[in-house]
């Protein structure tokens, strides 16, 4: 068989695709970062009509060149928690807002063979964001999120994600020498709300691009 990883990939990712349907999600796939653009901006936003979005933090949001795309648009109103220019507090306030949007974009820790999203936050707009409130959810899932089950997904979140992330935002967590989490009691710890998302509800309401390529932590 000529280009085994590839085809490899296409099986995986299909076989997730069709298990995240069967709970309720809208699915595509893209087999590249510019391919994510095309569909996000030429199907997914001109279908729900949207007057309002913002999103939560995402590397895998950033890598594929949507923020760039979607920060300064002026067909919606944008709640962009990204802008430096903000205070603590004006970010906050803006969290809350992004809340009631029509489109909340952002990331998974990770998504399981049988379809379901695990994820664990710090402040816990993402995760808010994912179970109530925006319109709609869009999730953008690089190949590297994909885990057997619930259980490798906690593994994979607390042995590799949190790590990596406060080394990324130079937080003071014991995990940011070691690489290894201790369960800490850390003013700055990042892992405080987990959230296990089995379906969508109501249908469709969340919808998710899987990535042909490794995105994010």
């Amino acid at each position: 068989m000529k280009n085994p990883i590839d085809n490899y990939w296409k099986l995986k990712l299909e076989n997730v695709k069709e298990a995240l349907e069967a709970n309720n999600f809208e699915v595509f796939i893209a087999d590249n970062i510019e391919e994510v653009s095309k569909i996000v901006l030429e199907n997914i936003i001109p279908a729900i009509d949207i007057k309002s979005i913002s999103w939560g933090g995402s590397m895998t949001f950033v890598g594929t060149g949507l923020y760039d795309n979607l920060k300064d648009q002026k067909d919606f109103k944008v709640l962009d928690i990204y802008d430096k220019s903000l205070s603590d507090d004006e970010k906050t306030q803006l969290r809350r807002e992004a809340l009631l949007t029509d489109l909340f974009i952002t990331g998974t820790n990770a998504v399981t063979e049988n379809g379901y999203l695990v994820n664990l936050d710090m402040v816990g707009n993402r995760v808010g964001a994912l179970t109530f409130g925006p319109k709609n959810v869009l999730i953008l899932i690089g190949r590297n999120k994909i885990v057997l089950d619930i259980g490798s997904a906690m593994d994979r979140i607390k042995d590799f994600v949190a790590p990596a992330n406060v080394m990324r935002l130079d937080m003071k967590t014991p995990c940011i020498k070691t690489g290894v989490c201790s369960e800490c009691k850390s003013s700055d710890r990042i892992c405080n709300t987990w959230t296990i998302t089995q379906k969508s509800f109501p249908k469709k309401r969340t919808k998710i691009v899987l990535i042909n390529e490794d995105l994010g932590l």
